[in-house]
């Protein structure tokens, strides 16, 4: 056994570095900054500059001689203000040089600077072009003269939204097509030239959010000056920097709704709508529908929805920025072809490795930068130096997302590198865009894409005098992604058809996939090339093929769709989108022609799916078919059912209609229930009620259906009210009072004008009726009030249903101020003051509760402090562990409450309580505690035949005797001869002074322990 010495310091040398890089870590030094960043052993981070040579970078691109160009940010949010902004000049794009190539800049240039690019996002170099994206536009700025000053500026695009935000535009890069990609998030919503008027793309679609078909953010490719604009992908939330491979793939990440673990990366298949909204009706995620996923990340996206493309994949919490494609070869061979991106939430810097699956891709996770030991380590983009080696922009600040910036004094640039590269350099510099072919079209193999940039431009500009020397690397190169990016340039030649004819039986797919491209990309006729390849074996070239049909509106397109349809394997979701796509405003000839192909043999397991995504006439009575036969089990006749959502309204009702009259006879099973409720949940509402039998069966189904959420759903639909239909509702609202179902349920009664069953319900049994009182609380229906406002002044209803009323009665403003009214003039029962009191203190209506505070002075806590409002006091936060000494110790909460075994049984168990109530509702149990007093843990009062008064809870009254439990936790008997009176209190056991014992702090920390009392 080890010795305390020994163990010491072995501790301490396992723990060291550890110590060590959190011990740099606190002092936010730029000498520190590197130490607590832990990569791969075969990578090194260095620290390329640091404030105060520059501030929080949010985006960086790389030039052909290695400097990086920086996006510095100061005026964003909070820190910005247009009156007093942080920095009057503006925000800058700066340009960082490393002169003597030892890896760390020693010059610094200001490009431009100006409050147009306040909170700037994107910066892309090509040449002495400088293409920004910020405040809702994208300019180009100048360098005519080479002395790193912007000239003058253009505006390419503007009117596009999202100013100060960080789901607005972003950076523009550079594709091996000789195009421009970019996007914006879904705080984007158009895109317009400079003069004003809409950009309508090549589909003849207006670019903007409105649905007609585009909606959220968006991904877009055009011409280096802006023309021959396409949409090439929508419907993500804030898709953040598109990356584009050299055989033109398209790869970005798209940020969730914070807190859903939904952050996803996607490969960007041309013209595919991407499911951040439902693409009929805009809802939400949170909106239910039929079949979604139990997964809410998957269910985030809409992957259940026929016509959303698949995620590639989900990296979890984050806030994803940039990314880059790594084709260099300075970095270990698992990161070379990879995406390389920024996640600033988690701190980390992550390669994505894809492998080909079916038509798409899957993809596994590879760490490059980890900063958990530095949270303030906050990368933002990610680039790649002409040396290889790749560049990282630091924002290094406390928090990120949410428009937080915590901090304006510090940035950061890292190198990665491989141990044993130290030097940083340009080895192309000398002759990237100079002398003949056969020397520039070495520079395409460069890693970094501002290199490839100029060098694409001379080649481009040589025409067919490039050519030799283009077909050399073609011909002699045994790098996939070179070849793609000379055969790129080999189709914009004259006799480039021919080139590519060549290129379409090599033994690489994505070669083929490139030959697929570069010929739309120079506008060829999809068909020929579709014939040519039609046979593939490879699903991604029949893909592309999908895609390229997608454009053309050949006679021929029908049959030629329906033979790649024949080649679906099932469970390819990707080539099932790609059918999509190409069948899109035809679906009728393409889903027919595939039909007459195949015949009878159309019902196996891809036919099924591709029925699934068709959105034909003929569509509705395949799936009619499919969900009478056997293999509809319960998850796929959910899929088929949703599918008919999609479907024209037209060609749907007769087959509804027919699953209505085949199901209604078979309500006694499972399958034949759900398969009528989804059949009417699909028909008119006024067709229903126009037909008996219809309305039979909807009758027949209110006392079958045992989903809650699924019975509100159907009962607000078919808008048929019975008896049964009400006292199901009435039951859902007062079983789950607090729950989203009781709000919908309370909603529904007072739409089907029964609030007099409300009001039975509220004067009869009085467990019930104070849980009704609850569900009209939750729900703060205006239909209410008039049910509220009689019992509260009714003196002999139950005063626990009062109470709970009064509740009610506040969470409308009109009906809160009456209620403030009644309890100033005196018209309110002395019973109810307390929860009166309590429920003005907790509105949210702030003029109400400042007038409750001014006429009903808040209670004092310890040295006769007075306390804040519920609402405020709510969000305070304290002392969990010294909450817990109070709990026992100060207060007298031990002496009636158990917790985990501890503790009288007086009052409530409070060991879940955290799981039942809000910390408002705690603060008000303590503060306010004969506001709502627990059913069952009334006070009462018994009094004997000699006088004496005994005072507790009623444990038991039988004809013998009763049983009171007094406030010291001890029961006692009284026969029931010696009882001359027994009668409920008003008020609670639980001591109207316990604030007093306690400071305000001490309060909170409290509360803030028994949030953590939670079911286990």
């Amino acid at each position: 056994m080890l010795n305390l010495p020994l163990r010491l310091c072995l501790i301490v040398t396992l723990l060291g570095p550890f110590l060590a890089a959190s011990a740099v870590a606190n002092d936010r030094t730029p000498a520190s900054s590197t130490a607590p960043l832990q990569t791969p052993d075969d990578l090194q981070v260095s620290l390329f500059a640091a404030e105060p040579m520059l501030l929080n970078p949010s985006n960086i691109d790389v030039d052909h001689l290695g400097r990086v160009w920086v996006c510095e940010i100061v005026n964003y949010r909070p820190f910005r203000n247009r009156e007093n902004p942080t920095r009057e000049e503006g925000d800058r794009i700066l340009v960082l040089e490393d002169t003597d190539g030892d890896g760390k800049a020693d010059r610094k240039s200001t490009f431009y600077q100006g409050t147009d690019i306040d909170s700037p996002h994107g910066v892309c170099v090509l040449g002495n072009r400088v293409i920004v994206s910020a405040n809702g536009q994208v300019l180009s700025l100048y360098d005519d003269d080479g002395d790193l000053k912007a000239d003058r500026k253009e505006v390419m695009f503007t009117g596009i939204g999202g100013e100060q935000h960080d789901h607005g535009i972003h950076s523009v890069c550079f594709g091996p097509d000789g195009r421009l990609y970019f996007n914006f998030g879904n705080s984007g919503s158009q895109i317009r030239r400079p003069d004003g008027s809409l950009v309508i793309d090549k589909a003849g679609n207006e670019v903007r959010a409105n649905r007609k078909p585009y909606q959220e953010g968006m991904a877009f490719r055009c011409e280096l000056d802006g023309s021959n604009f396409e949409t090439i992908g929508w419907n993500f939330r804030n898709n953040w920097e598109l990356a584009v491979d050299s055989f033109g793939n398209v790869w970005q990440s798209d940020n969730d709704d914070d807190g859903n673990r939904g952050v996803r990366i996607n490969f960007v298949m041309e013209f595919g709508n991407y499911g951040y909204r439902d693409e009929l009706t805009g809802a939400g995620w949170r909106q239910p529908r039929t079949g979604w996923h139990a997964e809410v990340p998957l269910r985030h996206w809409h992957q259940n929805d026929p016509g959303v493309i698949p995620n590639l994949l989900h990296t979890g919490a984050g806030s994803p920025c940039g990314m880059c494609i790594y084709e260099g070869y300075l970095l270990p061979e698992r990161f070379r072809g990879e995406m390389i991106h920024a996640d600033a939430g988690p701190n980390i810097v992550r390669a994505y490795p894809v492998e080909a699956a079916g038509a798409g891709f899957s993809a596994a996770i590879e760490d490059v930068v980890d900063g958990e030991r530095d949270q303030w380590f906050r990368p933002t983009d990610v680039s790649v130096a002409p040396d290889g080696s790749l560049i990282i922009s630091d924002w290094y600040d406390p928090g990120v997302g949410g428009h937080r910036m915590g901090d304006t004094e510090r940035g950061r640039i890292f190198r990665i590198s491989t141990p044993d590269n130290q030097e940083y350099t340009a080895p192309l510099e000398s002759f990237v865009g100079a002398g003949p072919a056969a020397v520039v079209v070495v520079a395409l193999a460069s890693p970094n894409t501002a290199t490839r940039y100029i060098a694409w431009e001379s080649l481009r500009s040589m025409g067919i005098d490039a050519e030799d020397a283009l077909k050399f690397g073609w011909q002699n190169s045994n790098d996939s992604r070179y070849r793609a990016r000379v055969l790129w340039l080999l189709a914009m030649l004259d006799n480039g058809e021919d080139h590519l004819h060549s290129a379409f039986p090599d033994d690489d797919p994505d070669l083929r996939v490139t030959a697929i491209r570069a010929w739309r990309r120079v506008g060829l006729d999809p068909v020929v090339a579709v014939k040519e390849l039609i046979d593939d074996p490879s699903p991604q070239v029949r893909r592309e093929l999908l895609i390229a049909l997608s454009e053309s509106q050949d006679e021929q397109v029908p049959q030629l769709w329906a033979k790649l349809a024949e080649q679906h394997a099932a469970g390819d979701r990707w080539y099932l989108e790609a059918l999509g796509i190409a069948a899109r405003g035809r679906w009728d000839e393409c889903l027919g022609a595939w039909l007459d192909r195949v015949g009878d043999d159309w019902d196996d397991k891809p036919g099924r799916e591709i029925v699934w995504r068709s959105r034909a006439i003929k569509t509705s009575e395949l799936l009619k078919e499919l969900l009478l036969v056997s293999h509809a089990d319960a998850s796929l006749r959910k899929q088929y059912f949703r599918a008919f959502d999609f479907q024209p309204k037209q060609s749907g009702s007769a087959s509804l209609n027919a699953l209505v009259s085949v199901g209604g006879l078979d309500l006694g099973t499972p399958a034949g229930r759900d398969t009528v409720r989804l059949a009417l949940l699909r028909l008119d509402p006024k067709a229903i009620n126009k037909s008996s039998q219809m309305q039979s069966i909807a009758f027949s189904l209110y006392s079958k259906i045992e989903n809650p959420r699924e019975l509100i759903e159907f009962a607000r639909h078919v808008d048929l009210a019975s008896q049964v239909a009400i006292g199901r509702l009435v039951e859902i609202a007062i079983s789950q009072p607090q729950s989203e179902q009781a709000v919908d349920a309370v909603s529904l009664l007072f739409d089907w004008n029964v609030s007099d069953t409300i009001a039975a319900t509220l004067s009869g049994d009085r467990k019930r009726a104070v849980r009704m009182a609850e569900a009209l609380t939750t729900a703060a229906e205006a239909d209410a009030t008039e049910l509220l406002r009689k019992v509260i002044l009714d003196p002999e209803a139950d005063s626990s249903v009062r109470r709970e009323c009064v509740r009610a009665f506040c969470k409308r403003k009109s009906s809160a101020a009456e209620l403030l009214e009644l309890a100033r003039s005196g018209k309110l029962d002395t019973t109810l003051r307390s929860a009166a009191i309590a429920a003005l203190w907790s509105t949210s209506f702030a003029d109400v509760r400042q007038a409750a505070a001014k006429e009903f002075p808040p209670p004092e806590t310890k040295g006769a402090k007075p306390l804040p409002s519920l609402i405020e006091l709510a969000k305070r936060r304290g002392d969990p562990k010294h909450g817990r000494v109070i709990y026992g110790t100060v207060g007298t909460c031990i002496k009636c409450h158990k917790v985990n075994g501890e503790g009288k049984e007086v009052g409530p168990d409070l060991s879940e309580i955290g799981s039942k109530l809000s910390r408002q509702a705690m603060f008000e149990s303590i503060v306010y505690p004969s506001a709502g007093i627990s059913h069952n843990y009334e006070a009462w009062s018994v009094v004997t035949v000699d006088g004496q008064i005994q005072t507790g809870l009623l444990v038991s009254d039988t004809d013998e005797a009763v049983v009171i439990r007094s406030a010291d936790g001890i029961a006692r008997t009284i026969p029931q001869d010696e009882i001359d009176e027994t009668f409920r209190q008003d008020t609670s056991l639980m001591p109207a002074d316990l604030p007093k014992v306690l400071s305000e702090q001490e309060l909170v920390d409290v509360v803030e322990f028994l949030t953590t009392l939670r079911k286990k």
